[in-house]
């Protein structure tokens, strides 16, 4: 596993929205991140009424860490009224944060919340690295996409200004249509044919929207690589993974193993080609998370590059590295680091060496 690296605060502080139903694994996940990511997160909770998350539960140390609550109404009906106050107050409350984790309720759609980061009061403070559905595999195995219908129906009514009374297929359906990454919870009570019949009917609806679709990865009991769903941490020089790294959590077939890799060149880029050969590195070798720096052609600051899944955003930020120098790391089931490098080398018209 990619060891956690401190680095400061970035100039938009990094989001990242956990969606799922009611019972899916959401908050087991959430614990699983707080306490082993390496991070200063914050956590913003909505559900609705009774289902309510206490910060407690999410916390080892009692709920120290900064959990804020939005137990009523769905957080996408209301945007302007609750969320964005809300997370003007987390951004300006003075505690130092490496990033947020926004647990969405299972009956929000996310694209209006994806849409509430455009305003102007927090769009150039904060960047959503990525959307992450997590779906009970035990229950899509079984037939559908809930465990228990009944009380996610229940949650339905316990909001009675709640605008998108939808059928259960529809609002699961909208999940994966923004999902950069789908989890599968429950893995573990699965045998290795109905995992693989689980994530080929994934693949099948993910394939109707996007193209490639979002990768899917099994879990069980909210352990996941932290590194996957966060990448908070710029690529420190003295600390980052050899290839062929394994993750070294426990794995069976319900786990495939993560490698992670990275790539040091010194050398110049231009920016259309490097986006268009990262994304089709995404694309071949099944990258879950791809993160770094490149220097380009003429520009005085390098490109950071973040890549959630099939998302991948960069941007102009300084980091204190050389000025020529590369650094890319790529966690995924794929361990092809020596071709990824070539390519890169390949790419660059000023003849990029190995880092030494």
């Amino acid at each position: 596993m990619v060891a956690a690296v401190p680095s400061p605060t970035p100039t938009r502080l990094p989001v990242t929205v956990v969606t799922g139903f009611l019972g899916s694994g959401k908050t087991t996940l959430l614990r699983h991140l707080l306490s082993h990511g390496g991070r200063r997160l914050a956590v913003l909770v909505n559900e609705f009424g009774e289902v309510g998350i206490d910060g407690a539960l999410l916390c080892d140390d009692g709920g120290a860490c900064p959990v804020v609550e939005l137990p009523n109404g769905c957080v996408c009906c209301t945007v302007q009224e609750d969320f964005l106050p809300t997370m003007e107050r987390l951004l300006d409350g003075g505690t130092p944060l490496d990033g947020i984790l926004i647990e969405t309720s299972g009956l929000a759609l996310p694209e209006p919340l994806l849409e509430a980061f455009r305003w102007p009061s927090i769009r150039h403070r904060t960047r959503v690295q990525g959307v992450v559905t997590v779906v009970d595999g035990e229950a899509l195995a079984a037939g559908s996409p809930v465990r228990d219908p009944e009380a996610v129906e229940r949650q339905q009514q316990q909001d009675p200004e709640l605008e998108h009374q939808r059928a259960l297929e529809e609002v699961f359906l909208e999940q994966l249509e923004v999902a950069d990454l789908v989890l599968v919870s429950r893995a573990d009570r699965l045998s290795a044919d109905q995992l693989q019949s689980v994530e080929q009917q994934l693949q099948q609806q993910l394939s109707r929207w996007q193209q490639p679709p979002a990768p899917t990865l099994a879990m069980a009991r909210g352990v996941v690589d932290p590194e996957v769903l966060l990448g908070l941490g710029r690529v420190d020089p003295g600390e980052a993974p050899a290839d062929g790294a394994e993750d070294h959590h426990h794995h069976d077939h319900a786990h495939p193993e993560l490698a992670s890799l990275s790539v040091s060149l010194v050398g110049s880029w231009q920016r259309q080609p490097l986006e268009q050969l990262l994304r089709e590195s995404i694309q071949r070798h099944g990258w879950l998370r791809l993160k770094g720096r490149v220097p380009l052609a003429g520009r005085d600051l390098p490109l950071q590059v973040q890549a959630v899944g099939r998302r991948l955003e960069t941007w102009f930020e300084a980091d204190g590295l050389a000025a020529d120098q590369l650094r890319l790391v790529a966690i995924g089931r794929s361990t092809e680091g020596v071709e990824l490098e070539r390519e890169l080398v390949q790419s660059s018209g000023s003849g990029p060496r190995a880092q030494s």
